[in-house]
């Protein structure tokens, strides 16, 4: 049970979602970042966003968000669910290009401190073809998340273990979005 009275069933609505909607007027424009961050345009895939953020909220050791952004990732990638848990194991032992690689690294320095992301993180990350654009928005996912983490978390919010309502989400947000 959250730490506050949501004011509804938080076995419906674990995580963020009871938040969202315990404050709408806060939860709508988390969303739409988190919308325009995860499935807006860019040459990174929507999947290949959805893995930085369960990378992120893993690192920051928030269950709910790590479970669902890795069943979301999982649900838009190619390599599923193997490709996640190699990420979350190890991403430098990951079957990922180097581009993601070096973008993860910056997304880890990234939910650490701002002044871990270094000149010579960056230079590698443009090395392995990374855009000035999909470094930007690895960091604004990684910092955004490391918030969303940190909001689920510190207020205490259910976070299933089982892995299922996760996976039933995936379908939705895949189709639908962070929207609705």
């Amino acid at each position: 049970m959250a730490y506050i009275d949501l004011g509804l069933d938080e076995t419906v609505n674990p995580g963020i979602r009871g938040l969202l909607r315990y404050r709408p007027d806060t939860g709508r424009p988390l969303m739409e970042l988190a919308e325009v961050l995860l499935r807006g345009p860019s040459t990174l895939s929507r999947g290949e966003r959805e893995l930085v953020a369960a990378y992120v909220s893993g690192l920051n050791d928030c269950t709910y968000c790590s479970n669902s952004h890795g069943a979301f990732a999982a649900a838009q990638l190619d390599e599923g669910h193997a490709l996640v848990e190699q990420v979350r194991a190890d991403p430098s032992l990951a079957a990922v290009p180097d581009k993601l690689r070096a973008l993860l690294r910056i997304a880890a320095a990234t939910r650490q401190s701002g002044h871990d992301v270094t000149p010579e993180l960056v230079a590698a990350a443009r090395d392995a073809g990374a855009t000035e654009l999909e470094i930007h928005d690895t960091v604004l996912i990684a910092a955004a998340f490391s918030m969303f983490n940190r909001y689920v978390d510190a207020l205490g919010t259910v976070a299933p273990a089982d892995p299922a309502p996760y996976e039933a989400a995936a379908p939705q947000v895949v189709e639908n979005g962070y929207l609705r």
